[in-house]
Formats: structure tokens, C-alpha cells, sequence
């Protein structure tokens, strides 16, 4: 029986439509990310539980390498990456929407998917955006206070509030980053639920991010606080609440995608995966190269069966 995986529709001659929505909107499509959630919970925190850990071992990292001010921007920054890591999030929403099944080894069907080319270049773009947000971080912090490193995270806070260069450092950051995360959300805000769901370039996928964005600047910048305010929550007791924060948010991403870019009338395509050869122990290691006449029969049988 075929398995229906990522199998995006071809191009079309035109970028997708796009609809003018408000904040009952974003209200609908966050209860639907919470639903997502606590029908697929084992799915979803397997996936986000990537993030909390990734996030304490960055900070071990600066601990142990004495980089004590590059922790929150590192923190701040990790964030960039949320919307290609939650990839796996949207595929889930994606296949419950449809009524298909949801185990989560589905969320890897990306790696199916004729876009997958757009989806790695589209991330490998977030990752430069990632490494030039710490790199500019630690020019400020070098401009501010020099080279010395602070001893201990005490006397970094210390030297963070109760000086001007610190609050200078604090404001200054915390702007740039701002306009970073904005960048951001114009360029990925539906770039990657769109390259799953059909077969785009990453170019295409961008320029309908930015459309979406101008088209509804208010109700947007509202959904960049939402996400701003859910992962700042979710931060707050060591990382351990972007178990929850960040599928809902996940899900609720696909939700707005589906709510502020019109659907496409193309029927979606089947895809037919491929019946796994057999191989005997007695062919290893033969059998790890080049399939055997008794295999290429059994095959044939099953496919005619």
C-alpha cells in the first residue's frame, strides 16, 4: 500500500496568494498548535527536548571556556534557528490535518521532499544569520569593556547593571538583536511550512514570508511578540519550559500558514515508497553491495502481488 509522505505539488506559475488576517486569527491558530500538542505530546517532546538540552550545554559551553558575555546572546541567537529546527513540528501538524498517521518517525519525511535542496539552503542561511548575530555580540562586548573576561557570572552582572558601559551594552544589544529577529521573521515566518507543503525554491519561499508580513504588518509584529514572549517564558526555569512553549508554537506556525496563505488547487501527489529488499545472512557481505538475482526476483513477485 503506497505511504503518503512529503510529496510537494510542482511550481506554479505564480507566488501563492496571500490573505489579510487579524488577531482571532492568531488566536485560532494557537489553540490549534495546543491541540496538536496534546494529541501528538510523545512526538513533540521528543522533538523539543532538543532544545532545552542544546540550550544548557551552550551555556556549559561558556561557562567552561570563561566566555560568560556571550551566553545570552548565544541564548537570544539559538532562537534563530527555531523555525528550521521545528521543521519536523509542522510535518506532524501537517499529517493530522490531513487525517494520516503521526508517529513521529514521520517528522524525518523531509528528507523525502523534492524541496528538500531549498529547505538545507534555507537553513544553512539561518545559521550564517545565527553566527554573524554572535560574532556582532562579541564585537559590542569587546568595544565596551575591552578583552578582559569577567571571573565569575557575578561580577559579569555586576558589570552588566551597575555600570554605563553595561547598561550601553545591555541597550545596545538587546536592538540589534531585535532587528535580527525581525530579519528573520520576515524571511521564515511561512518560508518553511511552504517549502513542505509544496515545491518551491527558497527564494520563492522568502519573497512570500516578506509578502505576508507587509500585507498584515500589525497582526504580525503581534505574533513576532507572542513567540518572543513564549520562548522568554519558556527560558525561564533553565530551558525546561521550551518542551512545551516551543511545539505549541510549532504547531501554531503551521496554523498560521494554512490560515494566511491561500491553498493551492493542485491535487497533492502520492508518494510510493519503495519495498525494502531482502537480504540473507548467508549473501553478507556481498549483499551490502550490489543486490543479488534472488532478491531482484523476490522483489518482482512482491511487486506484482
Amino acid at each position: 500500500m503506497p505511504t503518503e509522505i512529503i510529496g510537494p505539488i510542482d511550481p506554479a506559475d505564480e507566488l501563492p496568494g496571500i490573505r489579510e488576517i487579524g488577531v482571532a486569527d492568531l488566536k485560532l491558530a494557537l489553540v490549534a498548535g495546543v491541540n496538536d500538542f496534546r494529541a501528538m505530546p510523545t512526538h513533540v517532546i521528543f522533538l523539543s527536548l532538543i532544545y532545552p538540552v542544546i540550550g544548557l550545554l551552550l551555556g556549559r559551553l561558556a561557562f567552561g571556556y570563561n566566555i560568560l558575555p556571550l551566553l545570552y546572546p548565544m541564548v537570544a541567537g539559538f532562537a534563530l534557528l527555531g523555525p528550521v529546527l521545528a521543521i519536523g513540528l509542522y510535518e506532524l501538524s501537517r499529517r493530522r490535518e490531513a487525517g494520516l498517521d503521526t508517529s513521529w518517525h514521520h517528522t524525518f519525511d523531509v528528507r523525502h521532499s523534492p524541496s528538500l535542496p531549498a529547505i538545507l539552503l534555507l537553513g544553512g542561511l539561518l545559521l550564517l544569520i545565527f553566527t554573524i548575530w554572535i560574532a556582532i555580540a562579541h564585537s559590542l562586548y569587546v568595544a565596551t569593556f575591552g578583552y578582559a573576561e569577567p571571573t565569575s557570572l557575578i561580577t559579569f552582572l555586576e558589570q552588566l547593571m551597575t555600570t554605563t558601559e553595561g547598561w550601553y551594552l545591555a541597550i545596545v544589544g538587546n536592538l540589534v538583536g531585535f532587528l535580527f529577529a525581525v530579519g528573520v521573521l520576515m524571511l521564515t515566518v511561512v518560508s518553511f511550512p511552504l517549502l513542505l507543503d509544496r515545491r518551491v525554491s527558497a527564494a520563492s519561499a522568502m519573497l512570500t514570508s516578506i509578502r505576508v508580513i507587509l500585507k498584515n504588518p500589525v497582526t504580525m509584529a503581534l505574533w513576532g511578540l507572542i513567540v518572543a514572549a513564549g520562548l522568554l517564558i519558556g527560558s525561564l526555569p533553565l530551558f525546561f519550559g521550551l518542551a512545551v512553549v516551543l511545539p505549541i508554537l510549532g504547531h501554531a506556525t503551521w496554523h498560521l500558514y494554512r490560515r494566511v496563505v491561500e491553498p493551492d488547487s493542485h491535487p497533492r501527489p502520492v508518494f510510493h515508497a519503495r519495498p525494502r529488499r531482502i537480504r540473507y545472512g548467508a549473501q553478507f557481505p556481498a549483499s551490502l553491495f550490489a543486490p543479488s538475482a534472488v532478491e531482484d526476483e523476490t522483489s518482482e513477485k512482491r511487486d506484482r502481488s
